[in-house]
């Protein structure tokens, strides 16, 4: 157990070095070189370079801005989180900023804002992405969102980083212009929909709500044909005033027509509801470690 235990924290930590790594790609080859402020403290380093553009050549660094404005997130979040919350904020906070500072900047768009938004927001979705699913943040509007997840808890990580984020792209609009930050917003919903993607789960499947005259039949060659389990729920017609029973079944998304085409074989009648379901734990679908 111990041994597991000791594994998964290695795992949790090189999902945070690797999506700190993917993060910084995108800000150091995409967003700063495109001039577009896409939100997070990251986004405020770059107005920040920009700004100082005449007082320092150069302007500030992205990483000495990125590290300068966590100091006061790691206090409150110390309060908040406790020791352990901030430790891997602390881990992915000094990672980040470490890319930022080390790894050499490429123009990967060129000068096409589309690309750049695009590239931008799927690499750095995805490196949000992982060092949510290490159970870390990097600090900034990532740990701000964190931490206010735990009263909000009806809205997910990302979904808060989005309103935040937006006010910085706002900011940004008045230094780079309109055009890049219509851009920037692009990019900014790229980055929640890959990232709530990675932190709610990849793998979708399908539930199918059932009503029929024919249960019993029906749910014998689901279990035997399609070998997926299928619930009974006893339910009452209010038209007919009839007792029925209601069967609930999950399959993969592959599975979902030869389903449709069992029960309407069974019985053309039936009426079918067909939903998407998302990360599906149990047999037959990802199992529990």
């Amino acid at each position: 157990m111990f041994q597991n235990n000791k594994r998964a924290a290695y795992l949790d930590y090189l999902m945070i070095i690797v999506g700190t790594a993917l993060m910084a790609v995108a800000i150091n080859s995409v967003f700063d070189m495109s001039g577009m402020v896409t939100g997070g403290f990251s986004g405020i380093a770059i107005l920040v370079k920009e700004w100082t553009q005449g007082v320092i050549p150069g302007g500030i660094p992205l990483w000495i801005t990125n590290m300068s404005l966590n100091i006061p997130l790691f206090l409150i979040g110390m309060k908040i989180g406790g020791f352990q919350f901030v430790k891997k904020a602390l881990v992915g906070e000094v990672c980040l900023s470490f890319w930022l500072a080390v790894l050499p900047a490429f123009d990967l768009a060129g000068n096409d804002l589309l690309l750049a938004a695009v590239y931008g927001g799927v690499i750095q979705g995805i490196g949000i992405g992982l060092v949510f699913l290490g159970r870390g943040t990097t600090g900034g509007t990532d740990m701000m969102a964190a931490l206010l997840q735990r009263k909000l808890r009806h809205y997910s990580i990302a979904q808060i980083m989005q309103f935040i984020d937006g006010a910085i792209v706002l900011v940004g609009m008045y230094v780079f212009g309109v055009q890049k930050a219509l851009y920037a917003i692009i990019a900014v919903f790229l980055v929640t929909k890959v990232s709530d993607s990675m932190i709610e789960g990849l793998k979708f499947s399908k539930q199918a709500y059932i009503i029929t005259s024919k249960p019993q039949e029906i749910s014998s060659e689901i279990m035997e044909k399609l070998d997926r389990g299928v619930t009974g729920i006893h339910g009452k017609g209010m038209y007919s005033d009839q007792d029925k029973l209601l069967l609930y079944c999950v399959v993969g998304r592959k599975e979902i027509v030869a389903l449709k085409e069992l029960v309407d074989s069974i019985d053309p009648d039936a009426f079918v509801i067909v939903s998407d379901v998302r990360e599906v734990l149990g047999e037959g679908f990802i199992e529990r470690k």
